[in-house]
């Protein structure tokens, strides 16, 4: 795996001139390019959400497009359009801004249920079909959806059906006081995104995506990925817990993880380094329990202390 760990290291470094002090969120952002996922970035203004997609489209040398969601937007503009040509007598297809390698969907709740749920197919089966028409996305192929936790008035919240189709959700969060400081520094001329260039090959990426999957993932440590999604579909302070996708994006994020770091094998602390990324945005707590103060970030902290982990057959 030490081509994916230089991949990695090469991208992170080249992402980092513009996303400062931001290692982890780079860094679970290459687990979902390499598991072929997609990415909820749940955060406040300002913090780097679009400049963070458009480093890494530049580094892998990839296409990037940002869209930004608002209720009027209609499904045939995120997927494409058949127009007709008067010159050949014939229906032509315009696709839409969804053909590309990474997709930012901007403020995805400003959409409404059915413009959302045109995104649906293509995550989920990277493909797209038009006038009964299915064209194939290009790969790598990686939506990066942004909504504001802070300010819900004329909003859709997403359903559950489309949070599942993404396999992480993640904070910036703000940069620390060193790092903001050298943000400063760095915007006082030309904004750094405009001297970034690609320093890998994207297509390579492709070839690492089927190597992720040759990383050993012990019986035992199945067991506990198992064991851990059944606790939350067991959880009283839970309506809904973790489904086999949520364990299978866990399964898959944990051998993507193990490979960026250089092993062929994925590690105990791999699975509950992931947990809350994989699973939070999954679970749906009761109301009554939200009111005692219970978040679903917290459930899966007291299930990660609680939940036993047999190491009889892990090294």
């Amino acid at each position: 795996m030490e081509k994916v760990q230089e991949f990695a290291a090469l991208v992170t470094e080249n992402v980092e001139r513009v996303i400062i002090g931001k290692q982890t969120a780079i860094e679970l952002l290459l687990v979902a390019l390499l598991c072929e996922g997609h990415v909820l970035l749940e955060d406040v203004p300002g913090v780097g959400k679009t400049m963070l997609a458009r480093s890494l489209a530049t580094t892998l040398g990839g296409q990037f497009k940002r869209l930004q969601c608002t209720p009027d937007l209609l499904p045939n503009d995120i997927t494409g359009v058949s127009i007709y040509n008067q010159k050949n007598g014939q229906f032509e297809f315009r696709p839409g801004p969804i053909f590309v390698n990474i997709l930012l969907a901007d403020e995805i709740n400003r959409a409404t249920p059915r413009t959302q749920a045109a995104l649906l197919e293509a995550m989920q089966e990277a493909q797209v079909t038009v006038d009964g028409v299915t064209r194939p996305l290009p790969r790598p192929f990686l939506v990066l959806a942004t909504q504001n936790p802070i300010e819900y008035e004329g909003t859709f919240p997403l359903p559950e059906a489309q949070l599942d189709r993404f396999l992480m959700r993640l904070e910036i969060g703000y940069p620390a006081f060193s790092d903001e400081k050298l943000l400063l520094t760095h915007l006082q001329r030309e904004h750094p995104i405009n001297a970034l260039g690609q320093v890998v090959d994207g297509s390579a990426l492709l070839e690492f995506q089927r190597q992720v999957w040759e990383v050993h993932l012990d019986d035992t440590l199945q067991d506990y990925i198992i064991r851990l999604v059944s606790a939350t579909r067991e959880h009283p302070d839970l309506t809904l817990g973790g489904s086999p996708r949520a364990s299978l994006a866990l399964f898959k994020t944990a051998q993507a993880l193990a490979a960026l770091r250089g092993r062929e094998h994925v590690i105990p602390d791999d699975i509950k380094y992931l947990v809350p990324s994989t699973l939070t945005h999954r679970l749906i707590v009761r109301p009554e329990a939200e009111l005692r103060g219970h978040s679903a970030a917290a459930i899966l902290d007291d299930l990660l202390k609680s939940v036993p982990l047999d190491l009889g057959a892990v090294q």
